[in-house]
């Protein structure tokens, strides 16, 4: 069933088409790096490397929409900008490029539908996580962007950037996970010391799924616009929830829509300090988005992966998979379920990075380890049961 509201909604929580379409594709100069790495192309220096990144906030623009129509809150267009831009850096991050970044925006609109107040909230948003970053010691610059009206192609708005940066080539982190290894996961939910607010944990990744299977239908006759019209109506909306039904997180309570929409939560200030001591420790960083806790299974080679320590999944979690009905086995591979980050170092380093973590009130824990395999295997063994993917 999972698979087939997947299908009928115009989805894919796997990509598969899309792996199989760039499988041929040059992976760069390190095929297990994180992101694409390039030769140092702007300067012909060898001793230098570059990376460019690109990404949007996917479909979480449209309950962003309908949740701004509803209560006029302008401010969850500013974590639209946020989800957009980390997409970006943090898969950067993995390969330890944390600072000197260069982001341009692309932006589609329908003008019918957006107007002028909006569009000036998520232009000027970009320049308020510039300042928080480089009162934080990471320094980005926006290069400027393009932001069109095309209303015949956008249904409401798409929000996305371009990352450039030069790094030194002896600085990347290349994934090279070892059996011994330990993978120390870090928390996609609580407030962070850099936060202003609750984060749910919702990243930017399985949000046509969350916001068809937590909210009401009454949403689907309100905004049609919303959402694509050959998508079977039986799929659309199909939940109980309405966008400002309080859910109680444990320590504060938040509205379902704000829930589901809070913005993705950046590591670059945590990578930042980790590599600063450790780049040369960290056998790999993945960055739990695409594929969620099964990531991992595209950078390793002949191991098992064993998660077997994992945060008790947050309020999020569970009221999406109670609203869908979904197998928990399922919903680890659509959602990160509590921790989007994992780095992967000997066992010896685990309590240093733990102390870096909860010094910027992140929660973290040592979530498993590596082993040696046949083939790539991850065993996540969580609350739910054990699964093998």
């Amino acid at each position: 069933m999972d698979a087939e509201k997947y299908s009928k909604r115009g989805v894919s929580a796997s990509k598969s088409e899309i792996h199989e379409a760039i499988e041929k594709m040059d992976k760069g100069l390190f095929p297990k790096a994180f992101c694409k790495i390039l030769p140092d192309i702007t300067g012909g220096d060898d001793a230098f490397v570059n990376i460019m990144h690109a990404d949007t906030a996917g479909t979480k623009t449209s309950l962003a929409y309908i949740y701004w129509k509803e209560t006029g809150d302008l401010s969850v267009w500013e974590g639209i900008v946020q989800d957009a831009l980390v997409m970006n850096l943090d898969d950067m991050a993995c390969v330890g490029c944390t600072d000197q970044i260069i982001i341009s925006s692309t932006i589609g609109r329908n003008k019918h539908l957006i107007p002028k107040e909006v569009l000036e909230v998520i232009l000027n948003a970009s320049a308020s996580f510039i300042q928080k970053m480089k009162a934080l010691g990471i320094n980005i610059y926006h290069s400027g962007g393009e932001t069109a009206d095309v209303g015949d192609i956008v249904r409401t708005i798409d929000v996305g950037f371009t990352a450039f940066a030069r790094m030194r080539r002896e600085d990347l982190v290349v994934n090279n996970i070892k059996p011994g290894d330990a993978i120390i996961g870090f928390a996609s939910f609580g407030q962070a010391g850099y936060e202003d607010q609750y984060n749910g944990g919702m990243g930017s990744n399985g949000l046509t799924s969350a916001r068809h299977d937590v909210f009401s239908k009454i949403y689907q006759n309100k905004y049609p616009e919303s959402f694509d019209p050959k998508t079977d109506k039986t799929f659309i909306y199909s939940g109980t929830k309405k966008l400002t039904d309080k859910i109680d997180t444990g320590s504060v309570e938040i509205e379902a829509g704000k829930l589901v929409l809070s913005p993705t939560r950046t590591y670059l200030p945590l990578l930042n300090k980790i590599l600063r001591f450790h780049r040369k420790n960290i056998h790999g960083i993945i960055h739990n988005t695409g594929g969620a806790q099964t990531k991992v299974l595209k950078f390793v080679e002949n191991c098992t992966i064993i998660k077997d320590n994992l945060f008790p999944v947050p309020p999020l979690f569970r009221l999406i998979q109670n609203e869908s009905g979904t197998d928990w086995n399922e919903m680890y591979k659509v959602f990160n379920m509590g921790h989007r980050l994992e780095i992967y170092i000997e066992p010896q380093f685990g309590k240093e990075l733990l102390q870096i973590a909860s010094e910027m009130n992140i929660e973290s824990r040592i979530i498993g380890r590596v082993e040696k395999g046949v083939g790539n295997r991850l065993i996540i063994d969580s609350e739910f049961g054990k699964f093998e993917y």
